[in-house]
């Protein structure tokens, strides 16, 4: 959903904080599970929790450690700001655009295959392509935050030129050969609008695959599990009041279990003022500008990353339209929450 930079693993210590949250008090032997959590900051720019119930903490430890790992690999591939000894990622292909196909690794083409789909399905509401355009953003909104005095707008030419270069069948895999080619050499990558989502589904499914049962992760937000709490019943989520500073912290609340996941995009997440506007970072492909219709739109679906990609994709349209995407998509539940504060809902939500 959007322009975001991915810090480099050795950038920060990699284990920020444990918290050990027992939800009992002293280890039980019946077998009923304490509730564990761990919290990080190295991955994907934002803040990742892993909370887990388990019988014992070395027992959530390890399987934290393993959905750390699977996270950090997928953390380098999608990168665009910083390359890794042995490995080909985004930054690669985006620096060897127009230049020649770069050699990457499977999980590499099957997420930008995944974007190529995700761009057609939502009209091109979503585009992996748009690297040129929203690097420009990224660079006045940056500015703009760290000197809000002097903040300003790209001007629309700017925008125009960079929007030549977005052509997404420009985007050239090669299956066989294993590589992936941006035919235009002015074109980049940006994955931001999929790659946690898509990561985090990933991750959920190696996870099982694993052994681990009952499991919650969240990765900025895009919110995931593995199971249930046990005999605990369902994962209870809060969805996040766009509205900072009401004394409401949740506006909504959500039970999910067996790879449900909850996904919200906001403009309240990543976003400048320039003269009293705020200008977020999920730019409209349509008009080149940042999308005002909403403050806030979650998903509710068994996909992680159809969910991210949706959430982005459903922000640009109108509600009408959004609508009607949501109800030509079976199992998959929208909420919006419109500029005045107002909360519509998919026919499926409640």
């Amino acid at each position: 959903m959007n322009t975001r930079k991915l810090i480099s693993i050795g950038a920060i210590c990699i284990l920020i904080v444990l918290i050990v949250i027992k939800a009992m008090s002293g280890l039980v032997s019946d077998g009923v599970p304490d509730k564990y959590s761990i919290v990080y900051i190295d991955l994907f720019d934002t803040r990742t929790e892993i909370t887990g119930y388990d019988v014992d903490e070395e027992s959530f430890a390890e399987n934290a450690a393993y959905i750390k790992e699977r996270l950090t690999y997928y953390n380098q591939l999608y990168d665009i700001y910083n390359s890794y000894e042995g490995l080909n990622n985004i930054r690669d292909i985006n620096e060897n655009a127009g230049v020649q196909p770069v050699r990457v690794s499977e999980d590499i083409i099957e997420l930008i295959k995944f974007g190529k789909d995700i761009y057609y399905e939502t009209d091109g509401q979503v585009n992996i392509a748009m690297g040129s355009l929203l690097s420009i953003w990224h660079e006045y909104r940056q500015a703009g935050i760290d000197s809000p005095k002097t903040a300003s707008l790209p001007s629309t030419e700017e925008l125009q030129e960079a929007a030549k270069h977005t052509d997404i069948e420009d985007v050239v895999i090669d299956e066989v050969a294993g590589t992936v080619f941006l035919a235009d050499a002015k074109m980049s990558l940006d994955v931001g609008g999929i790659a946690k989502g898509y990561a985090v589904e990933r991750v959920v499914q190696e996870g099982k695959e694993h052994g681990i049962d009952h499991l919650l992760l969240n990765v900025g937000g895009n919110i995931s599990c593995i199971g249930t709490k046990g005999n605990k019943g369902d994962f209870n989520i809060g969805i996040q009041n766009p509205d900072l500073e009401s004394d409401e912290l949740y506006i909504e609340k959500v039970s999910i279990s067996n790879g449900v996941c909850v996904v919200s995009s906001g403009d309240y997440q990543r976003y400048y003022e320039v003269e009293g506007t705020r200008y977020c970072h999920i730019i409209d492909p349509d008009t080149y500008f940042p999308a005002t219709e909403f403050r806030q739109v979650s998903i509710v679906t068994d996909d992680s990353g159809k969910a991210d990609a949706f959430s982005t994709a459903v922000f640009n349209m109108t509600l009408e339209e959004g609508q009607e995407f949501i109800s030509n998509h079976p199992g998959v539940e929208a909420m919006w929450v419109m500029q005045d504060g107002s909360i519509v809902y998919s026919k499926g939500f409640k």
